[in-house]
């Protein structure tokens, strides 16, 4: 799987699956944009990776003007766009009584406007290249899980939003699909990681018996994006 000449935009390039997908996009031959809220952590992850085949942009995916600017200054540095990779992402905790509005309000903002306002910004360039968009929905957006009504609410819109995209637009020769990571070892999940009874309880419903890694979710993305995945 290839991608020489290709132009991928990866958000939430900063840490965890975002980081791993973007090294593997740029090993493979991309051009990448690394796209994150954290400067420090782009720049870190740009640092390791070829400086002509890399832009780095900070943006706040929940906000329009600068998703619009992020999509921009890919087109004006690379000349088009190939891939994006909806990736961004937060983590609220807690049942639907113990959420606080102003956290719904964010995550909803990040996780679910960010993959909407990412593709309708990116679709009239990717129709122009029949490119594709996988975006990072979750096994939370599939069913539900104790204590995350929050994260499960905007997963499970991810997951019908990429199923709408891919109805309207595969005719304009866009593809898109998601990838739904169980429990990955991220900095988002850090927390989550150090309690041994929520780790097993992952690891008791996970066929494999262990954890996810980032660049296992970064493989499965590649493949998505490639002309492997045509259909």
């Amino acid at each position: 799987m290839r991608f020489d000449d290709k132009v991928v935009i990866v958000t939430g390039a900063g840490s965890g699956i975002g980081a791993a997908t973007a090294r593997a996009f740029s090993e493979a031959g991309a051009h990448v944009v690394l796209a994150d809220l954290d400067q420090d952590e782009l720049d870190t992850i740009a640092a390791t990776l070829p400086q002509d085949r890399t832009l780095v942009h900070r943006l706040d995916v929940s906000r329009p003007d600068e998703v619009d600017a992020m999509v921009e200054a890919a087109v004006a540095h690379f000349g088009g766009i190939d891939v994006l990779f909806n990736n961004a992402g937060i983590l609220v905790e807690g049942a639907a009584d113990a959420t606080a509005l102003e956290d719904w309000n964010r995550i909803v903002a990040v996780n679910l406007t960010g993959v909407f306002l990412g593709a309708k910004a990116a679709l009239p360039h990717l129709k122009q290249r029949k490119g594709c968009i996988v975006n990072t929905a979750s096994v939370s957006g599939l069913a539900g899980d104790r204590g995350m009504a929050a994260y499960n609410a905007v997963k499970g819109g991810v997951v019908n939003l990429t199923r709408a995209l891919a109805i309207d637009h595969g005719r304009d020769g866009v593809r898109v699909n998601a990838v739904c990571p169980s429990f990955t070892r991220t900095g988002m999940t850090a927390d989550m990681q150090q309690d041994e009874a929520t780790v097993q309880a992952f690891l008791d419903r996970i066929p494999l018996g262990r954890l996810g890694e980032p660049v296992d979710i970064a493989r499965a993305v590649l493949f998505l994006a490639s002309d492997d995945a045509g259909f």
